[in-house]
């Protein structure tokens, strides 16, 4: 594997060694960047903006036995719902038994504008399983919902700063002085994706509500006042090849070289669907190269000087970078997570590529089984196993009678 020669396929690369004097097995922590945004027909009456981008028809199945869905790829427990509780646990199962450490939530703030009240919901809920399996959470802000909501008339502009200052009081009373909340530092970490709308004076009144201001990160480079920054797949529209995202790369990290100002960035393909799906042009094309973006991505955040790393991400089906198993890909991302955890870790990492299996077969079992209460009351007890780490005693009761 690729993760056992770190340091070859680093100067391959042509990085220089002043871009990090970073040991490789410094510790670090393994965030991924989750979309809290998917409405299922199934669970909630009606299918989704994201899965349908107003263009595709999931009820409309296709001879392969999929639904038509607004995207290149296909969830391998099919097009669910993030309210889902049976879908929340998978994910998160798998989290855990990839190795893991937390979740950075894609986050719209707290009106009843657009899906954003659903996004929010759907956060307390993931939020709840994260920290029963011992995950760690933080909040990416979209500053941009200030705008929109501003040009819809929802909002008036000069309400945005005091908008804001609630928001983060939201913040601050529900998630920052959690335990399992992401610190840097010892102040809690807030990514916003931009900025998109607030400057830099502004975010300074922004925060200027809360006891602690929080470890601020913004995309690409430091901005509007931000501690330190983040980086995204670096699309130009076009086809982007692995010399511009590995000099990308190279130039983030170079800019960003403070161990806590620096998010290391992970990701495994771009391929987004949006001017197939006719909502506007699309951001371009970065190939997978069969796993080897995303493992050469890895490598480099791990030689790099950031103490955490986000991986984009979880599943963001619309632009193609999820890495939570699909049809396509199968469970390929989370085997190079569990190999980079083994390696780190040696026997303390007690889980194995079969064990990625077990979460989607629970959620299939229990979608098959949902009527039977005998059988769900089974299929409860052994989420309650898979959580506390007992596989052997949750594979006992993984075959229902008659199976």
């Amino acid at each position: 594997m690729a993760l056992i020669m770190i340091a070859v396929i680093f100067t391959m690369m042509g990085i220089h060694a002043e871009t990090s004097d970073c040991p490789v097995d410094a510790p670090k922590k393994l965030m991924v960047h989750y979309m809290p945004w998917y409405i299922s027909k199934p669970f909630s009456g009606q299918w989704g903006w994201h899965w349908t981008m107003d263009h595709y028809n999931p009820d409309e199945v296709k001879q392969d036995g999929k639904c038509k869905i607004a995207s290149h790829y296909y969830p391998l427990i099919g097009p669910y719902d993030s309210g889902d509780p049976d879908a929340l646990e998978c994910q998160v199962l798998l989290m855990k038994f990839a190795g893991i450490d937390g979740i950075i939530i894609d986050w719209y703030g707290i009106e009843d504008f657009y899906d954003y009240a659903i996004i929010n919901r759907n956060t307390q809920h993931i939020i709840k399983y994260a920290k029963k399996a011992g995950l760690e959470f933080a909040i990416c802000y979209e500053d941009q919902t200030i705008k929109r909501m501003i040009e819809a008339g929802y909002m008036k502009h000069e309400e945005a700063v005091d908008h804001g200052q609630t928001v983060m009081q939201w913040l601050q009373k529900h998630y920052f002085d959690s335990k399992a909340y992401l610190k840097v530092d010892a102040r809690p970490a807030l990514f916003v994706f931009g900025p998109q709308y607030f400057n830099s004076s502004q975010w300074e009144q922004v925060f200027s509500v809360l006891p602690q201001r929080p470890f601020f990160y913004t995309l690409n480079y430091l901005q509007g006042g931000a501690d330190g920054a983040f980086g995204w797949p670096p699309m130009n529209g076009a086809i982007t090849v692995p010399d511009q995202w590995r000099a990308y790369l190279d130039d983030f990290y170079v800019k960003n070289s403070d161990e806590a100002a620096c998010v290391g960035t992970v990701f495994p393909q771009f391929h987004d669907i949006y001017e197939e799906a006719g909502v506007g042009k699309s951001h371009g094309f970065l190939d997978a190269r069969e796993g080897g973006t995303f493992e050469d991505t890895l490598n480099l955040a791990l030689r790099s000087d950031c103490e955490v790393i986000q991986i984009v991400t979880w599943n963001d089906y619309g632009e193609g970078t999820m890495i939570e198993p699909t049809g396509e890909f199968g469970y390929r991302y989370l085997e190079i997570i569990q190999d980079y955890k083994k390696q780190k870790n040696g026997p303390s990492f007690p889980y194995s590529a079969t064990d990625l299996r077990i979460p989607i077969e629970l959620y299939q079992l229990k979608k098959k089984h949902q009527s039977n209460q005998s059988v769900m009351e089974d299929l409860s007890k052994c989420s309650n196993h898979l959580f506390s780490g007992n596989l052997i005693a949750a594979k006992s009761l993984m075959k229902p009678p008659g199976e």
